[in-house]
């Protein structure tokens, strides 16, 4: 059966060389005569697995010096408790900015250490938007701010990065991290779930700026510790390798494709190729604020509910898949990110353009 085009939300689609990489070296890595699902984190051949990867993101990212890079397990939403546990510092509140579910989930673990100012929400308009910055009003003595920079479910993202000041901020990269450059100064703790545009799920990044380490509260796990990982190489336990490893590569592959400035342009065009579609259509119509539209996941409804299942089925037979919408929003949902090559987008608009001449 030949490949589909895979738009799934996440565990999302991989590069294609990125998986022909890993097949050749499934049974044995560099001549190592072992898989790297097999490898000691500690031996020499996983250390140089290790060091590729961070290098390679280091550099993708332009990572400055005074910052960690840290390979987690748990996933995001560990970071949720992470988060305050580590940034409280002797402060008792925290702002945060809520624009989706993902927010709301941190917001909610937030609330377990800390009393939470809800600087901004577009719940009231179902998530179609993320704030302008003039309608962020945030407190000068917060322990940090937190962001969702892209919002999975809700197909919205930020355009800027708010200017918090003194206070650290803090953001969700997990669904649009590497797909553009970003300032990561402007940051103090950027964190990422792996299975969107880096690699396998089971992975958590973390880049967090020096000063940040080191001041948790003290009745935090030392699995949650972020100095606990600092201090152990994020081998303080066993790492996620495999995943780890398949991040290295997608590292490599970007590279090769020009770094995030390229991918970048390769990503405005995929999106506005699909946007333009959509609203030049009588048929198909988007939910989400234009200002604020996500790059990466791109919601969008039927004028005719009842049509959904048959347009999913003659996708699905057409090679395209997983574009069912969340339950929060309905309709369909197409998550373009990195690995999603312009092609898919093509196949997509033109079987869209082609359900409508039938249906619409």
């Amino acid at each position: 059966m030949p490949r589909v085009y895979n738009f799934s939300a996440g565990p999302a689609a991989l590069p294609l060389e990125v998986l022909e990489r890993a097949r050749e070296e499934m049974v044995n890595h560099n001549d190592s005569g072992m898989s790297v699902m097999e490898m000691s984190h500690r031996g020499k051949e996983f250390l140089a697995i290790f060091d590729h990867a961070e290098t390679g993101l280091r550099d993708l990212m332009q990572i400055p010096d005074n910052y960690k890079v840290l390979f987690l397990q748990g996933g995001a939403s560990s970071q949720f408790a992470m988060v305050p546990l580590n940034l409280l510092r002797g402060k008792t509140g925290a702002d945060y900015i809520h624009t989706g579910m993902w927010s709301k989930k941190a917001i909610a673990e937030a609330k377990r250490y800390c009393a939470v100012n809800t600087v901004f929400s577009s719940e009231d308009v179902n998530f179609n938007r993320v704030p302008r910055a003039d309608e962020l009003h945030l407190d000068t003595n917060a322990a940090y701010c937190h962001m969702t920079f892209n919002n999975t479910i809700f197909g919205t993202e930020f355009h800027y990065i708010p200017d918090t000041g003194d206070v650290p901020l803090v953001t969700d990269a997990s669904s649009n991290i590497l797909s553009r450059p970003v300032d990561v100064s402007r940051f103090g703790l950027i964190y990422a779930g792996a299975q969107k545009n880096i690699g396998p799920s089971g992975l958590a990044i973390v880049i967090i700026r020096e000063d940040l380490v080191g001041s948790a509260v003290d009745f935090t796990p030392t699995m949650f510790n972020y100095e606990t990982h600092v201090k152990g190489n994020s081998m303080f336990n066993t790492p996620p390798t495999y995943s780890i490893y398949i991040a290295g590569l997608v590292f490599e592959w970007l590279r090769k494709k020009g770094g995030l400035v390229e991918i970048e342009k390769i990503n405005i065009r995929k999106a506005d190729k699909l946007y333009s579609c959509i609203d030049k259509s009588g048929f198909y119509s988007c939910p989400t604020e234009p200002e604020s539209r996500s790059r990466m996941n791109v919601p969008f409804t039927l004028s005719d509910s009842g049509l959904d299942e048959k347009f999913l089925e003659e996708a699905k037979a057409a090679g395209l898949v997983t574009l069912k919408g969340h339950r929060s929003v309905g309709g369909m949902r197409a998550s373009i990110y990195n690995a999603m090559p312009e092609e898919g987008v093509d196949a997509l608009i033109n079987f869209m353009e082609e359900f409508e001449r039938k249906y619409g």
